[in-house]
């Protein structure tokens, strides 16, 4: 595996080890749930043809075949990301496509040519910079004048009940931590981590972006019928640690997810709502 200059090497270590594989193995699930969301974003982007655009936090790869059919004919899409395991997956998907280009890399410190790009786009990518205003520094610098910049992310954790139904459902059958664990920072690295909008504005602002609007955004998601849905929930996240350390609790965890989800399965699978924010600005 090479290793990408970065500064935020405990993501790059989460990102290549349990968790990069545990969503390469689950793409295809992931895709279905984030999809609806990363078109709403790329709907604010307006990608047209001839543009070319970087996709940040590209994973494995959907958004990157988006927005490389939308630039066509005469266009290209530069795709980066910290996680190897997820960029097999995205080279596979993109095989035989000459205008995509993938690149394990961290936006935050990669050299990129100078206003070079027409557009930057991410879906749930850009909440786990070291330093987030050095980031999007870096990503303005790689944008021409007046460059577009959309991205979807997460609002507050209990607006979102597709991310914490199962957690709840689950934590009466784990162990109780033996002291309370310490209040987790809520600017750290991960995905609420641009959960509140002012901070966005100011981030984006200090990296030199103007025109900045979040709109909030909210629609069911799911990630198939109960039975696949039960799956995502089971290994994504802090529970699928959480089984993995108890695997001896897991029976009654998987009950107690699966009731927790059956009121939520319908025609279209399990559909839990999920609230995001919808974000733009100008170079």
């Amino acid at each position: 595996m090479s290793n990408p200059m970065t500064a935020n090497p405990d993501q790059v270590a989460y990102w290549n080890a349990g968790a990069g594989d545990t969503w390469a193995s689950l793409q295809d699930r992931l895709d279905h749930q984030l999809e609806p969301l990363g078109l709403r974003a790329m709907a604010a982007l307006a990608p047209t043809p001839g543009e070319r655009i970087l996709d940040v936090g590209c994973g494995a790869g959907q958004t990157s075949l988006a927005l490389t059919a939308a630039v066509a004919p005469g266009g290209s899409v530069l795709a980066v990301d910290i996680s190897h395991p997820l960029l097999e997956v995205a080279r596979r998907r993109a095989e035989g496509l000459a205008n995509l280009t993938f690149q394990e890399a961290d936006a935050q410190t990669a050299p990129f040519e100078a206003a070079s790009l027409d557009a930057a786009f991410s879906r749930f990518g850009v909440m786990f910079f070291a330093d987030p205003p050095a980031a999007f520094a870096n990503i303005r610098r790689a944008l021409k004048p007046g460059g577009r910049l959309a991205f979807v992310c997460w609002r507050r954790p209990d607006e979102n009940p597709f991310m914490t139904l199962p957690m709840a459902a689950a934590i009466t059958h784990l162990p109780a931590p033996q002291a309370p664990p310490p209040a987790p920072d809520p600017h750290a690295p991960g995905p609420f981590a641009f959960a509140d909008p002012e901070r966005v504005r100011g981030i984006l602002a200090a990296a030199g972006f103007g025109r900045v609007e979040i709109t909030p955004h909210d629609q069911k998601i799911g990630s198939g019928d109960l039975d696949q849905a039960l799956t995502v929930a089971l290994k994504i996240g802090p529970l699928g640690a959480m089984l993995r350390e108890h695997p001896d609790r897991r029976d009654a965890v998987v009950d107690a997810v699966r009731e927790a989800l059956r009121p939520h399965a319908g025609p279209e699978g399990v559909k839990l709502p999920s609230a995001t924010w919808i974000a733009t600005a100008r170079a």
